[in-house]
Formats: structure tokens, sequence, C-alpha cells
């Protein structure tokens, strides 16, 4: 094999959300890339029509910007070996399976649908190869003039490739070592289709070629493709120049049984989408990573410990950090199960990692869809210094901070009112005389003065510290009572006391 520079690629289909199993690959492209200075591209394989959903190449963009996954070439981005939409570069394939049919790789199918059903009905678990080729209507079973008269007339046609018999195909796989296939076992794949769009087989090597792909990473799910990969790569001459290939390991349901699917997100509660996808046919909202408050930070991380690790008990990465870990060594060939407790821990963890000013931009707008307009941002971050460490998704923001916005309109009376007493009511009201007095407003002068007053009036801690925190939030929550009173300020403070008096007195 030629030595190349590292070029590899990110080839979805336009049909649907991006499952975090395609982002992992596409993490793993990106790595690779970047720890060997290379490039990452996205190609988008748009040549199966009937799947086409309008959107979703738009919807794939977005989910790589959302990541900071950003293709260094693609349809966006453009690059010398455009275009890379493979729908634009429909002309081209049929050169390559035209000269795999002159070369005897290939041959015409003039097998119509009905007619194939029909074979299909009366032979069971039939497959298109060597066993039944010659019993239908191809360029193998008919007269050459036969034909050239279906050519010249325009008849509907497929190309397929003619896998050869008893023969073995062997190629190393970087992850799981050397892989060998049986041709008898595999079917004659459909390389051209009657509309003249290659399928995936066809597609992948030719733009694998053109675009000089050096390594080609994806799911193990299409580990049975290989051996047709691999023919083509040597029916066409390009042998030298094949990618070296890496099949990743699944990501399996959460007991480890099967593969991890929309339908179990949806069964067990937590996305598989890396945003939210909106069925364009049905209306259908499928929930994303993004959407139900994780960091694409934190979303990486994860990713990157399905089925990776870095030899060590280092479970936070930076994706620098990750760029300079990475190693095709470390990844596992077994599956890796998706762990959504795991998920969010990963999520609560990089939230405390988070500078603030980042923090305050993600948090910003959560607090505005509850209807908490922010005004102040210092204030904001402030705010969430005191809380992050209790926050798991971003969209648990609100919960821990809106009494810092509004005050309480309820209270919890029942923790207050069975020791409430006139004795406490004079405290609060003699706390107000000192706050309307006093200078100093941070957490620590707050509590000694308090502390203090409490003495004075015979009273214990235990008292009167609920009553306070009930008092300034509406419950029994919150970081320390006197951190929320000096971000509330003075006067703030006083409003929420009296207002609370009242609800104790009532």
């Amino acid at each position: 094999m030629l030595q190349q520079k590292v070029r590899v690629r990110f080839a979805p289909s336009p049909t649907g959300g991006l499952h975090l199993g395609g982002v992992r690959t596409v993490l793993f492209n990106y790595l690779f890339a970047k720890k060997n200075n290379g490039t990452f591209i996205l190609r988008i394989e748009d040549t199966d029509q009937t799947r086409y959903v309008p959107g979703a190449e738009e919807y794939i963009v977005d989910c790589l910007k959302w990541c900071g996954l950003i293709p260094d070439e693609s349809p966006l981005h453009g690059g010398e070996y455009a275009p890379y939409r493979q729908s634009e570069r429909k002309p081209l394939y049929r050169e390559y399976a035209e000269k795999l049919v002159m070369h005897g790789y290939a041959y015409y199918a003039f097998d119509t649908p009905e007619e194939l059903e029909q074979k299909r009905s009366n032979v069971p678990n039939f497959q298109y190869g060597m066993a039944y080729r010659n019993e239908m209507r191809n360029s193998l079973s008919l007269s050459q003039h036969e034909v050239d008269a279906l050519l010249d007339a325009g008849t509907p046609h497929v190309i397929r490739i003619k896998m050869p018999e008893d023969e073995t195909i062997s190629f190393n796989d970087m992850i799981r070592g050397h892989v060998s296939f049986d041709t008898n076992t595999i079917d004659d794949k459909v390389l051209l289709k009657a509309d003249g769009m290659p399928t995936y087989h066809l597609a992948v090597v030719v733009d694998d070629y053109l675009m000089k792909i050096s390594h080609a990473f994806r799911g193990e799910e299409w580990l049975p493709s290989a051996p047709v990969h691999l023919l083509l790569w040597e029916y066409l001459g390009w042998k030298e120049h094949m990618p070296q290939w890496a099949h990743l390991p699944l990501i399996l349901k959460p007991d480890g049984h099967g593969k991890l699917s929309k339908r179990d997100g949806a069964r067990l509660g937590f996305p598989v989408y890396a945003m939210n996808w909106t069925d364009a046919k049905t209306g259908d909202l499928t929930e994303g990573f993004r959407e139900i408050g994780f960091l694409p930070e934190a979303f990486l991380n994860l990713l990157a410990m399905l089925g990776w690790n870095d030899g060590t008990d280092q479970e936070i990465f930076t994706l620098d950090e990750l760029i300079e870990k990475f190693s095709m060594e470390r990844i596992s060939k077994a599956g890796a199960k998706f762990d959504f407790e795991k998920a969010k821990w990963y999520n609560a963890e990089w939230i405390k990692k988070l500078a603030p000013e980042r923090l305050t931009a993600e948090i910003k707008p959560v607090l505005a869809t509850k209807g908490v307009e922010v005004t102040n941002d210092a204030y904001l971050t402030a705010v969430i210094e005191l809380i992050k460490d209790r926050i798991v998704l971003l969209n648990d923001a609100y919960e821990h901070a809106w009494y810092f916005f509004k005050q309480p309109e309820e209270y919890d009376l029942a923790s207050v009112k069975p020791k409430w007493n006139e004795a406490k009511s004079d405290l609060f009201d003699a706390f107000i005389s000192h706050l309307n007095q006093s200078r100093a407003f941070d957490a620590a002068t707050l509590e000694a003065d308090f502390k203090a007053l409490l003495t004075e009036k015979g009273l214990k801690p235990g008292d009167a510290m609920l009553p306070l925190r009930i008092m300034l939030v509406g419950g029994k929550f919150g970081p320390h009572v006197f951190d929320i009173a000096a971000l509330l300020g003075k006067e703030e403070v006083i409003k929420r006391i009296k207002n609370g008096l009242k609800a104790f007195n009532a």
C-alpha cells in the first residue's frame, strides 16, 4: 500500500436524525485526523433518492457544528475534490460500472421487480448470485445479440458485481486484525441502479479513491459489505490505493443485548440522537441530547469513552486532550453498553468544569424559555457559581435558580408553622432593623450578625435558620442560606423577610 497523507471521511445518508453512534464515528475520524495532522471530510451519500429526507443534510451539518467537529472539506466548506454530494457526482459512476462490465467483473441485469419477486416466492432465502444468476435475465444468461437489443431499446437494467466462486477474501482491520470471507456466501450486489444512481458499494469505493481517503472508519454492521468493496478496489485497479479500514464496535442497549436504537431510547426515556429531529412525513419529534440539556463537551466525552480509553483511570477529557491521547490500539473490539446515568454524570462534571462565562451563555436561554429574562450577566454568573454543583442537565438550571430572580409566591408553611412563635417573629423584626442599619452585606458578616442576634434573643440556630431559608426561597432547598442572601442584596432580603413574616404570622 502506498504511503498517503491522512484523509478520513464521515459519509452519512441524509435520511433522518443523527444517532449517537454516528457522532462517535465522526469523533473517531476527527480525532485520528487531527492527531496525524490530516484532513477530515464530510461527504453526503444521497444516492438513495427514495430515502432522501429534505432538511436532513442541514441537520447533520448543524449537529457537527454543535459538537465542534468542523470538517475541513464538505458540501458547505468546499475543497479540491468537490462536489461532496454523491447526487452531484452521478455521471462519473457509470463510467466505472461499465468498465467493470467490460472486464467481466460485473454484468447487466434486466430482471423486472415482478420477476425478482416471483423468484423470491419460489426459492426460500433467494440470493441473486452464483447459484441462480444463470436462471435470471442478465448479460450472463442472454446472448450478446439479446443484450445489445435490450440496451439499444433503453430497457431498464441494473449493473451487478459478479462474485467469484470458491475464493477467500481477507484484509487486516485496524481494530479486529485479520478478517476473512468466503465468496460463496455473498450475493451479486447491485452496483448501479436503474435510475443511473450508484449503490453505496460502488459509490463509496469510487469516491474514496478519487478523494484520496487514507483510512475508512465505519460501524461494525458494515463488515459484511467489506468483501464486495475489497473486490471493487482490486477490479478497478486501485488495490494499492485502498484505505486502511477500521470497523468500530457497536453501541449496545443498556442490558448489552443488541444495538442501541431510537426505539430503545423512547422505551427507556433517554435520547439517542445528537439534536432534536422532526420526521418530515409524520411530524413526530425525537428528542436530542442538546435539547435535554447536554453540553457538547460532555456529549463528546461520553461518546469517546464508549469503546475507547487511554489506558488510565482518567474519564474527563477536553477535545484537545482526546486528540493528544487518541490511538486506534485502545479501541475495543467488543460493543459498549450505553448507560444514561453515566452519561448524565459526564454532563454534571462538565458543568462544574466549564468556564463561568460559557456556562452563563448556555444557561441564559434555558431561563428565558421559563420566562426569566436576564439583564445582568454578571449577576447570573454569580448565581451559577452558587448552584452549578447541583445541576446535572442544563435544563435543571431553572429549578435551582428561579428564586434568585423572583420572590417566592408560596411557602413551605408546614415546615415552619408547628414551631412558629412570637419570639421567632420578634427575632426577624429585629434582624430587619439590623439590616437597615448595617453597611456590610457579605455572607460571612450576615451569618455572624444573625447568630449574634440569636444568642441575644436566647434562640438556637436550629430555631431560625430554616424559617430564614423558607422566607428567601420558599422551601427547604438551595445553597448556603447566607450566600443566597448576600447575592439577593439588602433591599430584596428585607422585602422577602417581611413577606415571609406576613405568611408565617397569618
